[in-house]
């Protein structure tokens, strides 16, 4: 029998192998097309994880590469090889690093694809890093030098050699004179946008230049400059000119706007004197005939509005945004902006004196096509005033009410139940209550919800939200004293694209509320300050779930410890500002965050586990950082070689002399206190 077997499984014929065949990945057959439309969907979702994607196979990495158009290195030293790995990027962002030495910018290959550029929080750089950059870029044409306090005349002679430039930012470059703007204006006649905020050192020469050689600039932005009427007539004639911004230019006056007459530039649409402290009601009045087609004014803390004034807006017919914030309403000023306004969609009233129930009243019965109203502050409105704004304003998207105390409970009611369509609501320090957040809960498209310093909600309110407002974005809960994780949690599983909380002081909640929150995965800004009761094992579920966070405040957190950090210097990259003011984190917990290499702000004072031994190592590892706030006392227990050598990165140090205190005050308390401060 066995010999049978044997000879049967001799006679057997054994059928040979299969040919290995090697199959290339799916995606690697996909076209750049495809591929790329899958690396939109990738970025949109998480960022990081396109690093991910280009592991996956040599035609991903390939496809990533020349998909890649952004560049946000986080040190100057990675330039080459990250301009060797994306050959085909056009826009380069250097705002995080501090410092960007001359030999980083001449490091970018000549015949760039780059066509923008920001450098608007660097420093370390110059004119010959500047000249470089303008032989190997001949294509840029938007390039961000704001705050480029050590920048002046030589350098923006290399700026003028970048011939395409079509945007151009040089706010706060303090050294640059009319010579150098003269360079700039024949150097680059194509610009469209321009900004020489807080540039002292110009003149009306340079503008008037300015102005003569650069026909086509549409966007223009002379705020804090020492702009008079000598060139300011010239300014207003640009053929083009759109969006023009003044804000405190203390040179234009009434005489100035008087001097406006016909052949004044009729394209201009946006227009901001804000805080032009010598205009005058008469001024404003005189210079709107020149001004007919304009669609946004801002005139906030600058003149008194009387009525002669609000009539004369008449000739601006397609006026559709009016900012009069800090202004002083004189009687039937407000009335006469009705009456004459009735186009605009956007009205700012904030922190205005002289706005009455019967003034306000008047001019939103008036203004039916309102879309957004601002009234923060305005302490004398009370319930009419809301009455009237929510019978005859139905179709608004944004309201803002900051602190308008005299306004009840149930006035508040009517918002939610008349103003259906609000994207943004502002009740801040406000008598809202849970019967109001139930009303609110018909604002299905609420985005924005700001609701601090309001004691009378509770979870029960928090509760309505949370089903019925898909769409929030976020939500300030600032000294809510009466809301506990309940509430929080209606708020997180209700709220999927969350990204911003706010929850300081909110004393009763714990790590419950922070697990809840760790499932919000579009979370880039937690705050909560003073919040005793959370610990380093809410904020680690937070760290592995919410890998965009990258704003968290945790002073007072007196239990959040090391634990904590090292969860966030493991999962938490997007990192860039944390304030640990009074936690339980010592010099162990400092230098694991160290290896956040984004990390830009920090706030580091009373903490009683770091030692200057420490806190000397964690602020020399910690390269990107911009600025730190320390205690006076570490000053001299630190290495004075150290500091120079940190702020030589371009990090400033700012030192805090405040006592220690780690008491809560209740929120009816600290309210009550506050209160009394405003009334004195």
């Amino acid at each position: 029998m066995a010999a049978a077997a044997h000879r049967h499984h001799k006679r057997r014929r054994i059928s040979p192998a299969p040919t290995p065949t090697t199959t290339a990945p799916p995606l690697d057959s996909l076209a750049d097309e495809l591929l790329f439309l899958v690396l939109d969907r990738v970025a949109a979702a998480d960022p990081r994880a396109l690093k991910s994607f280009a592991l996956a196979s040599c035609a991903c990495h390939a496809a990533e590469s020349r998909h890649r158009r952004l560049l946000r290195p986080l040190r100057a030293d990675l330039l080459p090889a990250v301009l060797a790995r994306y050959p085909s990027a056009s826009r380069l962002d250097l705002s995080l690093c501090a410092r960007v030495p001359d030999a980083a910018l001449a490091a970018v290959p000549t015949g760039s694809s780059l066509r923008a550029l920001d450098l608007s929080r660097s420093g370390g750089f110059g004119a010959a890093g500047l000249a470089a950059l303008a032989g190997a870029c001949p294509d840029l044409d938007d390039l961000d030098l704001s705050n480029g306090v050590h920048l002046g005349d030589a350098a923006a002679a290399e700026v003028a050699r970048m011939r395409a430039l079509q945007r151009l930012s040089l706010s706060r470059c303090k050294a640059l004179t009319d010579m150098g703007l003269g360079c700039v204006a024949v150097g680059c006649p194509d610009l469209r946008e321009l900004s020489l905020k807080w540039c002292l050192g110009l003149t009306d020469l340079g503008l008037h230049l300015l102005a003569l050689k650069c026909k086509k600039l549409t966007s223009l932005d002379l705020s804090y400059t020492m702009i008079t009427k000598q060139s300011f007539l010239a300014i207003m004639k640009l053929p083009n000119l759109q969006v023009l911004t003044l804000v405190g230019c203390i040179g234009i006056d009434d005489d100035a706007l008087g001097s406006l007459d016909k052949e004044c530039s009729k394209s201009l649409q946006v227009l901001d004197m804000s805080h032009c402290q010598n205009v005058t009601d008469v001024g404003v009045s005189s210079m709107v005939k020149s001004i007919p087609n304009l669609l946004e004014l801002d005139l906030s803390y600058c003149c008194h509005v009387t009525p002669s004034m609000g009539r004369s807006l008449q000739k601006i017919t397609k006026l559709r945004m009016l900012k009069l914030e800090g202004c002083k309403f004189m009687a039937d000023g407000l009335k006469a902006i009705g009456s004459s306004c009735v186009s605009i969609r956007e009205l700012s009233l904030s922190k205005c004196s002289g706005v009455t129930d019967t003034e306000l009243s008047f001019a939103v019965s008036k203004l039916k096509n309102l879309l957004k109203l601002d009234i923060t502050c305005c302490r004398n409105i009370t319930d009419v005033s809301v009455a009237a704004i929510t019978s005859s304003c139905t179709s608004l998207i944004s309201l803002r009410m900051e602190s308008c105390s005299h306004v009840s409970s149930g006035a508040l009611q009517l918002i939610g139940k008349n103003c259906s369509h609000l994207e943004e609501l502002d009740l801040t320090d406000s008598d809202l209550d849970d019967e109001g957040l139930k009303a609110l809960a018909g604002c299905s498209n609420l985005s924005s919800l700001k609701i601090g310093i309001c004691l009378r909600i509770s979870d029960e309110g928090l509760t309505y939200i949370g089903k019925s407002c898909p769409k929030l974005r976020d939500i300030d809960l600032y000294r809510c004293g009466g809301i506990s994780d309940d509430g929080v949690i209606q708020i997180a599983q209700g709220s999927p694209m969350l990204a911003s909380i706010n929850l300081s002081y909110c004393i009763e909640i714990t790590d419950r509320s922070l697990m809840s929150l760790s499932k919000c995965t579009k979370l880039n800004t937690l705050e909560i300050r003073g919040c005793p009761k959370v610990s380093s094992a809410g904020l680690s579920e937070i760290a592995m779930g919410c890998r965009l966070l990258s704003k968290l405040d945790i002073k007072k957190c007196f239990q959040i410890n090391d634990v904590g950090m090292l969860y966030l210097s493991q999962f938490s990259h997007c990192l860039r500002q944390i304030n640990l003011s009074y936690c339980s984190v010592t010099d162990i917990g400092l230098l694991s965050l160290s290896s956040i290499c984004g990390l830009q702000n920090m706030t580091i004072v009373h903490l009683a586990g770091i030692t200057p031994n420490g806190l000397t190592a964690a602020l020399m590892v910690c390269g990107g950082l911009t600025k730190v706030k320390l205690h006076e006392a570490f000053k001299s227990m630190m290495p004075a070689h150290m500091l120079k050598s940190v702020e030589a990165r371009g990090c400033i140090f700012q030192w805090i002399n405040k006592p220690f205190k780690v008491e809560v005050e209740p929120c009816d308390v600290w309210k009550q206190q506050s209160q009394d401060v405003l009334v004195r």
